[in-house]
């Protein structure tokens, strides 16, 4: 495969995947290492609301992701970069960077690309909640861009398509079953505290020191 040294890769391994918004030359399964998909990313503009969050999919350490990487002409890269900014740095939860690619279809073939990572010190980072935490917010939570549970239907659905499987995300999908079954009538005490929190951005968390604060918010300003 030929490549201009101009070129931008990018990592998509959520709504990227399935809706990237943006053009590219071609797209290739690939590989990250130390890295894994996990909904800790709470939403409350895209996939929720102030008064019912949400949550979104994001990487952190440990593990790998597998997921789409899509090669970006020279040409396009100042435009490809601004879009990004502006759908993912909305609150400034991701931090912007390039990691190592290994592409699958090409044995020991690796590329840089520019990857979104999930900064554990926003307040609007989600520490390990529990698999029915998850399957209770993502059932009833919807945002700008639609629901939370067509959010996570797209993604396994694109997983499928490309032979990836990822076993708790197929949990989740199984737990919001029962959840839908149960009615969901009584929150759990670490979600019924999201909810109460209303809208928490960087200017409220508690965890922020007053760098992080600042970095928060040049994001955010650029997306």
């Amino acid at each position: 495969m030929h490549k201009d040294a101009g070129d931008l890769w990018v990592f998509g391994y959520g709504s990227l995947m399935w809706r990237p918004g943006f053009q590219f030359i071609e797209a290739e399964r690939a590989r990250l290492t130390g890295w894994h998909r996990r909904f800790c990313i709470v939403s409350r503009h895209y996939r929720g609301t102030a008064l019912r969050p949400g949550l979104l999919l994001g990487l952190d350490r440990g593990g790998t992701c597998e997921g789409v990487a899509f090669r970006v002409a020279a040409g396009d890269v100042t435009n490809v970069l601004k879009y990004l900014r502006a759908r993912e740095q909305i609150s400034g939860v991701y931090r912007e960077t390039r990691l190592r690619l290994n592409l699958i279809r090409v044995p020991h073939e690796q590329v840089r690309a520019v990857v979104f990572l999930a900064e554990p010190a926003h307040p609007s980072f989600a520490h390990r909640l529990s698999v029915p935490a998850q399957a209770q917010i993502i059932a009833t939570a919807a945002g700008s861009t639609g629901s939370n549970l067509a959010y996570l239907a797209n993604t396994i659905v694109e997983l499928k398509r490309l032979g990836i499987r990822e076993r708790e995300l197929q949990r989740i999908l199984t737990t919001i079953g029962v959840v839908r079954a149960n009615g969901a009538a009584m929150l759990k005490p670490r979600i019924a505290q999201l909810y109460r929190g209303r809208t928490p951005s960087w200017k409220l968390g508690p965890r922020a020191r007053l760098s992080e604060v600042k970095r928060f918010v040049h994001r955010s300003r650029i997306g």
